[in-house]
């Protein structure tokens, strides 16, 4: 059983992460109101910003929701593309992205939008207020999951601690138990089991979220299918010139978890059954989950190989012309979606925020 003591200091760095976020939020606003962002956004804002969304729903109310910050409102994103017009940035499509990142800066900067994880509400939330705008966007697919076979194991995971007083599993074969009688308890347990469920190799992380959901009677698999778009979701998608379709492998595993012929396959048979679906070339890639944890240097390598025209990550930055960003490694700004200010958006987007960028032999992050 973990201790209250234990439970405490977990608040305790809650605490402080709320503090240092109320920090940050007071040098963006500075930066907005003083003009500073946009008189330096000449010299930090590169090229343009790929942004990463997830998923796109109506707010809910629930208290427990670990997954908040992947998600926005329909209503938000018409807000911010409103608000990308209004700011004179070029809506483009990741092949524009590639373009504009080996030729001399554009008089006007660049956003691309794209959306991780193949969720269902991509189709029926986002792209109605997309196709409204006339806007391109991107989805990355893990292609097991329009078959009903992916597993997405982190929201069977948010389920069951929401549902549960008390969490209980074997990790090193030692029985241990997680309280999750409160919001806080709640958070500290799905933190540590999704940060522990993260270094699993594939077949023991889906042992590990099978034997929960036996446990606990959430249906895994009736969970990631009613999340996930389907291949008529996916097929009205790709009709649309404005829509690129990319590939974020098959199961979407931790691509560091693997060995390296498993990674390769990941990748190379994620593309090759988008490819058969649509009838297209797939010519973009999404490391899965895309921290600097989840993938390594000899992923970008296989893209590389594989003739992918790119490969996003989840590394916040900015894209930079003149070749100086890696096509293989570009960075992506993931929006909070507990953040719904636009001036926030905005300094993000003149890349003051982002440490600068110095060119480097082979451009590796």
């Amino acid at each position: 059983m973990r201790s209250r003591r234990g439970t405490r200091g977990r608040g305790w760095e809650r605490t402080l992460a709320s503090d240092t976020g109320i920090l940050q939020r007071a040098r963006m606003e500075l930066a907005y109101f003083s003009g500073y962002a946009r008189l330096k956004q000449r010299q930090t804002g590169g090229a343009g910003v790929i942004l990463r969304f997830e998923r796109v729903r109506p707010r809910r109310s629930q208290r427990f929701q670990p997954h908040r910050a992947g998600e926005i409102t329909p209503q938000f994103l018409d807000r911010t593309i409103r608000a990308l017009k209004r700011w004179k940035f070029d809506l483009v499509s990741l092949d524009e992205v590639c373009r504009r990142a080996v030729t001399l800066p554009k008089p006007r900067p660049f956003v691309c939008l794209t959306f991780d994880g193949g969720y269902k509400d991509v189709v029926t939330a986002a792209y109605p207020v997309l196709a409204r705008h006339g806007v391109p966007f991107a989805v990355y697919l893990p292609t097991a999951f329009p078959d009903g076979l992916g597993e997405m194991w982190w929201l069977a995971l948010e389920e069951m601690i929401a549902r549960e007083n008390r969490i209980s599993l074997v990790i090193d074969r030692k029985e241990r138990h997680f309280a999750a009688r409160d919001v806080s308890e709640k958070h500290d347990a799905f933190e540590f089991l999704a940060s522990w469920m993260r270094t699993l190799p594939p077949s023991d992380l889906s042992f590990a979220i099978n034997d929960l959901c036996k446990r606990y009677s959430v249906d895994l698999s009736a969970l990631s299918r009613s999340a996930s778009m389907d291949w008529n979701d996916l097929a009205r998608l790709a009709a649309d010139p404005l829509v690129t379709i990319g590939s974020a492998t098959v199961n979407y595993p931790v691509l560091s978890n693997l060995r390296e012929a498993d990674a390769r396959r990941e990748i190379a048979m994620g593309r090759a059954v988008a490819e058969t679906a649509f009838r297209r070339d797939v010519r973009h890639v999404a490391y899965p989950f895309g921290d600097r944890e989840s993938w390594r240097r000899q992923h970008l390598e296989m893209a590389q190989e594989m003739g992918f025209a790119s490969a996003v990550s989840a590394i916040p930055g900015v894209v930079e012309p003149k070749g100086h960003t890696n096509l293989h490694a570009l960075p992506r700004v993931a929006w909070d979606g507990r953040q719904r200010s636009l001036r926030m958006m905005r300094v993000i987007l003149s890349g003051t925020m982002f440490p600068p960028v110095k060119p480097t032999k082979d451009n590796w992050v």
